[in-house]
């Protein structure tokens, strides 16, 4: 029954309301929160994590800022009961890289974080669409996957949704253009070995390996160019962590946009991680390509034009996590 029952309801109106449960209330998961109740993604926001005190505080530090949002209920709480019936749940929780530490080790330390709370997660909020949003995200949605026994489409991970915003975001520097006429994807691993799609990148409609700059333009898309580009996409990230930290701010809107698409069954394409099956004849492993997000999760994924390079470079990839996987016992 809705929530506001005691008020009659007109036929033909809608009053279910939508629930985001995020897991971590860390830099990125209370920043995803913050960005999501700005852009009014969901009715009601809960935040869990083991430490008490820091959801608590979190919660109260929103909640104050309501007055200027769009009207929504924030909870949160150390107890994963808080994250019932969720519409979407979103993982930010993860293990933390020590000094020294491989980023194999990283995610044998998170695998066996989601080892544990999947099950939990499903059992509260069996309905939900899952989004994993923890490093390193390809092989954690892949593990997530296999211990949470949810159909692919339902479980993938934030994959290169951010890294292909930090592309496009250098593309239309280069070209002076807003971002928002840039259309250009990263494929596969969230990490080093990603790949830039230049083959079917377009600004404003004009193919990006046709560009040949404009008056207030730089000038023509050069190897060398999409070189410095690719080295800038990859490395930016490590500039933020060595200055302040970690990344919380991008990914948080990238998140929270991520949400939107499935809470409002928008149908985007989003360069998301998820279970890729005959993807050009790769399958069995998780890595990011351009696919439909809605209400159902990942709906299905584009098989866009790709050079021989970029569909060898996605190849590598898959074989890259296979091997992690394997490693895993997975």
């Amino acid at each position: 029954m809705p929530e506001d029952s005691g008020t009659a309801q007109r036929p033909g109106v809608d009053r279910r309301t939508t629930k985001l449960a995020i897991v971590g209330a860390g830099s990125v998961g209370s920043t995803m929160a913050y960005a999501a109740l700005m852009r009014g993604v969901a009715r009601t926001v809960a935040l869990y994590d083991i430490n008490a005190a820091k959801v608590q505080a979190e919660v109260l530090d929103l909640g104050h800022g309501i007055q200027f949002m769009p009207m929504a209920n924030v909870v949160g709480s150390d107890d994963l009961a808080v994250c019932a019936d969720a519409d979407v749940v979103v993982v930010t929780a993860g293990a933390k890289q020590k000094p020294g530490q491989s980023r194999l080790d990283l995610a044998q330390a998170t695998i066996s974080l989601v080892k544990g709370l999947l099950p939990q997660l499903v059992e509260v909020a069996p309905n939900a669409v899952f989004i994993m949003v923890t490093n390193p995200v390809d092989i954690v949605t892949y593990a997530a996957l296999k211990y949470s026994g949810l159909p692919a489409g339902h479980m993938f991970g934030s994959g290169t949704v951010l890294d292909s915003s930090r592309l496009r975001y250098l593309i239309g520097e280069h070209c002076n253009v807003a971002v928002q006429n840039v259309h250009a994807y990263i494929a596969g691993e969230h990490g080093d070995s990603e790949i830039p799609l230049w083959s079917s990148a377009s600004v404003g409609g004009v193919p990006l390996m046709e560009w040949r700059g404009v008056k207030s333009g730089n000038g023509p898309f050069d190897e060398r160019t999409r070189e410095a580009i690719t080295t800038e996409v990859i490395d930016s990230a490590y500039r933020i962590i060595a200055g302040k930290g970690a990344t919380n701010y991008a990914i948080g809107l990238a998140g929270s946009r991520i949400i939107e698409a499935v809470l409002k069954d928008e149908k985007r394409v989003l360069p998301v991680s998820s279970l890729l099956e005959d993807y050009y004849g790769i399958s069995d492993v998780c890595l990011s390509v351009p696919s439909v997000v809605g209400r159902l999760g990942v709906e299905s994924q584009l098989e866009v034009p790709m050079s021989d390079a970029e569909l060898a470079g996605l190849r590598a990839s898959a074989a890259s996590m296979r091997q992690v996987a394997k490693a895993f016992g997975l």
